[in-house]
């Protein structure tokens, strides 16, 4: 059973929400963050990086520079760049773009849903970031990125979804990258059917956001323990629900600066004693699960693993990502440790096929390891064991933008 609530988002107004909404700052190059900054006041952009332009800075991940971002919020509330909603609302979020359409839910998601397991999750998070989210939060006092959350199917809620997006949308804009944006709002009753048809959900799956997910609960539990008074609002974070068939997911593929002078010849020989090889006319990518395709010295080799029922009745070792670091990359390459290598790099499976083999023709990297993306089947066995996936193992979208629905955790 899903727990979810209605609430007052904190929202731009209508003619400034383009203007307003964007995307993480850190999805953006230095270059192109700075002019976005100087040339738009109203971007959330400011709120986040709130000392731009300032002689004396602050410590980066400080007290003082989250001071610095709920004193920048302030003054867009004040200015009224941005409104709280007078009630508490659902809020549905439409994504378009060329082939890819996805709709959802944006509410507030259970912290205790979280901390019982009802949430499941497929990644370890990593201490340190979770420190300096929790953080945050206590600072700032507003979630503004939600945490991507997919369920099964439910053709109340779909119902619902599908009739109010017949109306026109309270939000409706494009912005730069081709996507357009639409947000609409539900009314008391259709939110309170909504509630009522996800507590009939057995279980949310996290497909993006596990350490601002982690963060929350920590942020809640210290607030459980402090013997303080807090708003309800606390004991949920902001989440955008979506049906696990409309999430989209790539592989992360693999780039390796140094084949420590292995030539071609001895890789295929090598990857011949764990799997069945094909040198391929072009490069490519893989067709199929177990399928990889490495990219060498102006050479496509398509490579398949040998599996054993263990390995295949496992749901991490069955993944591509697993099997190519169990296969390659350990054995032959003496990377253990994706997280602390030096040597690989990830690209995410959005980037063009063609970029990825220039990289290795102009000889910033010796080698490109092209993997089959997972699918939400391989991540929901991997949570459902209660099992990490490897790092970066799925590239997903659909990617939201910060600032469009604010989630205040200290009024409800």
């Amino acid at each position: 059973m899903a727990k979810i609530r209605a609430f007052n988002a904190i929202r731009p107004v209508r003619n400034k929400v383009h203007l307003v909404a964007t995307r993480p700052y850190y999805s953006y190059k230095k270059n192109v963050l700075k002019a976005k900054l100087e040339d738009n006041p109203y971007t959330f952009l400011h709120i986040i990086n709130p000392e731009f332009g300032a002689a004396i800075k602050t410590k980066p991940n400080s007290k003082e520079r989250f001071l610095q971002v709920r004193q920048k919020f302030e003054l867009f509330k004040q200015a009224g760049i941005l409104q709280t909603d007078q009630s508490p609302h659902l809020y549905i979020y439409r994504q378009s773009k060329e082939n890819f359409i996805v709709a959802g839910l944006i509410a507030g998601v259970s912290v205790d849903d979280y901390l019982n397991g009802s949430i499941k999750k497929h990644e370890q998070t990593i201490t340190a970031r979770e420190d300096v989210f929790t953080s945050y939060l206590d600072i700032v006092g507003f979630n503004a990125e939600p945490v991507l959350l997919t369920y099964e199917g439910s053709k109340d809620i779909n119902s619902i979804l599908a009739n109010q997006m017949n109306e026109r949308a309270e939000f409706e804009f494009t912005t730069t990258d081709g996507i357009t944006h639409e947000l609409w709002l539900l009314n008391g009753k259709q939110s309170d059917d909504i509630c009522k048809a996800f507590q009939q959900i057995p279980a949310l799956y996290i497909a993006d956001g596990h350490h601002r997910s982690a963060s929350s609960a920590r942020y809640t539990q210290q607030l459980r323990v402090s013997g303080k008074s807090f708003s309800q609002a606390a004991n949920y974070f902001l989440g955008f629900l979506v049906e696990q068939a409309a999430v989209r997911i790539a592989a992360f593929h693999r780039l390796l600066k140094s084949a420590n002078g292995i030539n071609i010849e001895e890789l295929i020989l090598e990857l011949n004693k764990s799997g069945n090889t094909e040198i391929l006319k072009e490069p490519s990518l893989p067709s199929s699960k177990h399928e990889m395709h490495i990219y060498m010295a102006h050479t496509c080799i398509k490579y398949r693993p040998y599996l054993d029922e263990c390995t295949t009745q496992d749901p991490v070792k069955s993944l591509d990502s697993d099997l190519l670091s169990e296969k390659i990359l350990k054995p032959i390459f003496d990377i253990a440790d994706l997280k602390t290598s030096k040597q690989i790099e990830f690209v995410a499976g959005n980037e063009p096929l063609l970029k990825i083999i220039e990289n290795v023709d102009n000889k910033k990297f010796e080698i490109a390891f092209l993997l089959y993306p997972s699918s939400i089947e391989d991540i929901k066995k991997v949570a459902d064991a209660g099992l990490n996936m490897p790092p970066k193992s799925t590239w997903v979208e659909p990617k939201l933008r910060s600032g469009l629905t604010i989630y205040s955790l200290e009024h409800d």
